[in-house]
């Protein structure tokens, strides 16, 4: 048995001054490595904290010389004594009574003790979680993905995992990935398509929603979500459009457009509130080297009650604003980024949810008004970011739902599982959809989403 407890950087920095004297073992990735003439310093994290340890070693190591050496990126393991540290920044360090070169790194090793442009790390992905920033940024991650089960949880919301591979367009958009073991050479000669002889005997595609399905156990369940990646074949190249990611998708049958409005602001709020107490340290780095004042706004957006307007309303609101917008607002379109920005951060000046949405911009399953041009969804837009989440009183008619999939000359064949919903006990019910991505760009202040996944699919690109 060794004399040295193994710890980690997080339980040591918690423990501060009352750690001092304990005899440990740390084991790491060296981020730097000063060697002067008596005294050498280590930068040692462990991936256990946003923060590092310093490891302090001198001539009286028995391979003093070596260590000297250890190359940034390295992986060691350190025996020492945890001491005081002479720094008011640091409160404890280690002095080093040994230190073995577990894995070595060579000269060239990408990640250097230097600023990186993000596009750099973009190219070095598999290697950028090592940089304090995506540190920061994929445990924030974590601690999001932890929270919103734990909210869910806690109000008795089953967790469904709706299927990848599926044989319908959730979002009618047809922009969907193709699955197929055909052999697309001989296709490609011969110009005919047997979908029949594909693996699953008919055309299928990746999942662009998991909505449908989960509408299937919310009445069952009544309430339940989908947590899962998604897939969009968008040949959109902009920051905030990826094509995979992750969506939060909730459904709760006997509930109606307010009582999803309520239980949007609600979840928002829980997992924003979760973030700023149990990342403490990762978002004071946000808000001093990402995003000035990022805390401030999100306590702000608790402390906030989100204002509510129709769509109409919000178009109103922007064309007699008499602000000059490069794409004009109209009635019967879906609000550009500049709208959203000046709706959240210059009219109200808090979260607003736009309701009341032209039914031709919407999905076929949102419930229509009676004014048979609008239908029953709400966008929740936030200050700083614009949409955050999207979501409806899903149509339960089915006379109604009928006719909408005619106007859109869907194939109601491929739907009829859906179309039995409606028949067998149905019942309003409502759900949303949150990009979990944008959420993390939300709370974080990173403004590009190939940022905050940790390994971007985008148009042209599929590396790692």
């Amino acid at each position: 048995m060794s004399d040295y407890q193994k710890t980690s950087v997080q339980h040591l920095i918690k423990e501060k001054a009352g750690a001092v004297g304990k005899k440990v073992r740390l084991e790491g990735w060296v981020r730097s490595n000063r060697s002067q003439k008596e005294f050498g310093f280590i930068v040692l994290n462990d991936g256990s904290f946003f923060e590092s340890m310093q490891i302090v070693y001198d001539q009286s190591l028995e391979n003093w010389q070596e260590a000297a050496k250890i190359r940034v990126g390295s992986a060691v393991t350190v025996d020492g004594e945890v001491v005081l540290s002479p720094k008011e920044a640091q409160p404890i360090e280690i002095k080093a009574h040994k230190i073995v070169l577990e894995g070595d790194s060579p000269e060239d090793y990408p990640i250097q003790p230097k600023r990186h442009t993000r596009e750099f790390l973009r190219k070095n992905a598999h290697l950028r979680a090592r940089t304090n920033l995506f540190y920061a940024v994929f445990k924030v991650r974590s601690l999001l993905a932890f929270a919103i089960h734990k909210f869910f949880n806690e109000k008795g919301f089953i967790y469904v995992h709706s299927p990848l591979i599926t044989s319908n367009d959730g979002e009618g958009a047809g922009q969907m990935f193709q699955v197929t073991t055909l052999d697309l050479e001989r296709i490609a000669k011969s110009g005919e398509v047997d979908y029949s002889k594909d693996f699953f005997g008919k055309k299928v595609n990746l999942t662009v929603t998991g909505q449908l399905e989960a509408e299937t156990f919310a009445l069952a369940f009544k309430k339940v979500y989908t947590f899962g990646p998604t897939f969009r074949a968008e040949n959109s190249n902009t920051t905030r459009h990826a094509s995979e990611f992750w969506m939060i998708e909730p459904e709760v049958a006997f509930a109606d457009l307010n009582d999803n409005i309520a239980l949007i602001e609600e979840m928002v709020k829980y997992v924003v509130g979760f973030i700023l107490e149990n990342a403490k340290e990762e978002m004071e780095f946000f808000d001093k080297f990402v995003a000035p004042g990022k805390i401030a706004q999100l306590e702000a957006l608790l402390k906030s009650k989100a204002n509510i307007c129709t769509h109409k309303t919000a178009v109103d609101i922007l064309k007699t604003s008499g602000q000059k917008f490069e794409v004009e607002p109209e009635y019967g379109q879906d609000f550009a980024t500049e709208h959203e920005k000046y709706l959240t951060d210059v009219h109200f000046k808090a979260p607003v949810f736009i309701t009341d949405w032209p039914k031709d911009i919407k999905a076929f399953y949102m419930r229509l008004n009676d004014d048979n041009e609008t239908v029953a969804a709400v966008d929740y837009l936030v200050p700083g970011a614009g949409e955050l989440v999207g979501g409806s009183q899903r149509e339960e008619r089915l006379d109604v739902l009928l006719k909408r999939m005619d106007e859109l000359k869907m194939n109601k064949a491929e739907l009829d599982w859906y179309i039995d919903l409606r028949k067998y006990g149905g019942v309003k019910h409502s759900g949303f959809g949150m990009g979990f991505e944008r959420l993390i760009m939300y709370v974080t202040g990173v403004e590009n989403i190939r940022d905050v996944i940790p390994y971007p699919r985008t148009p042209k690109n599929c590396e790692f």
